[in-house]
């Protein structure tokens, strides 16, 4: 079965040898710096989680110039921002305090979210399409079950919140966002889902009975908190015995949510869905 999404694509060869360089070299760089990580850079790199969605957003809606546009591309945008995200972080553990790092990294990340969401917004006011209803809906709704699954989570298995923490939370806020997001866009707005594993699964739920009273997202939401739940559960004796490790690998799980969660919402909106 393939398990990448459909429009998965390298970009031109050029592009992708630049940004596999600039990759090594920031990763060299950190690996030989070691600076240290905390829930606290974790939480910083969010607003780069959601730069690379915005983007990827603006290469889908046309809104990138040529010479910067492969950049934006399925594959690129992930290079693309790790690069620049691991570069800020590296520059500011090489020039500032231990203690203002993660005000640095959250600081650029906003200075360059800024632009890019803009202008996705403004594509989609010149055409016409721009239609927040919907994506405001999803927020709001995330949010709502978040705070569900993270108060069950606290009562089931307190330790574990406890362990994790704000990256805990923003994990589970992250696939909240991604599956309810998707729920809103197959049942609501009529889009399709490119990812064929989560594609499987709302198959599934269109042809259970309770499909035309429910429609066919609730099970992919149902689902993914329980697998986000189970690795947070999981992952606070990892944190507790490797805490850079451990807040890396479940800062990562949170961006493999957040970043699809808010391409969909900003897709959503700047093209009227």
């Amino acid at each position: 079965m393939v398990l990448l999404p459909e429009g998965f694509s390298l970009p031109p060869l050029p592009y992708l040898g630049g940004l596999l360089i600039a990759v090594a070299a920031v990763g060299y760089g950190l690996s030989r710096r070691r600076p240290p990580v905390t829930a606290r850079h974790i939480l910083a790199f969010a607003p780069w989680m959601v730069v690379g969605s915005s983007l990827h957003v603006l290469h889908v809606i046309g809104g990138l110039p040529p010479a910067v546009e492969p950049f934006g591309g399925t594959a690129a945008v992930y290079l693309t921002v790790s690069a620049v995200a691991g570069g800020s972080w590296l520059l500011a553990a090489s020039t500032r305090p231990r203690r203002q790092v993660p005000a640095v990294i959250a600081g650029t990340g906003l200075l360059a979210l800024l632009p890019v969401v803009g202008g996705a917004v403004a594509v989609g006011a010149q055409q016409g399409t721009l239609a927040v209803f919907w994506p405001a809906v999803g927020v709001v709704l995330s949010v709502a079950v978040t705070v569900l699954a993270w108060v069950g989570l606290r009562r089931l298995r307190p330790a574990a919140a406890s362990t994790t923490g704000s990256v805990g939370l923003l994990a589970l806020f992250a696939h909240s966002l991604d599956a309810v997001s998707t729920a809103v866009g197959v049942d609501v707005l009529g889009f399709g889902e490119r990812t064929p594993a989560s594609r499987l699964i709302i198959e599934f739920a269109d042809r259970l009975p309770t499909a035309e009273a429910l429609g066919s997202g609730w099970l992919f939401v149902v689902v993914k908190l329980v697998l986000v739940g189970g690795v947070v559960v999981l992952f606070a004796d990892y944190i507790e015995d490797e805490p850079t490790e451990g807040y890396l690998l479940l800062g990562f799980i949170a961006a493999v949510g957040l970043g699809p969660g808010v391409h969909n919402l900003l897709l959503f909106a700047v093209t009227g869905g």
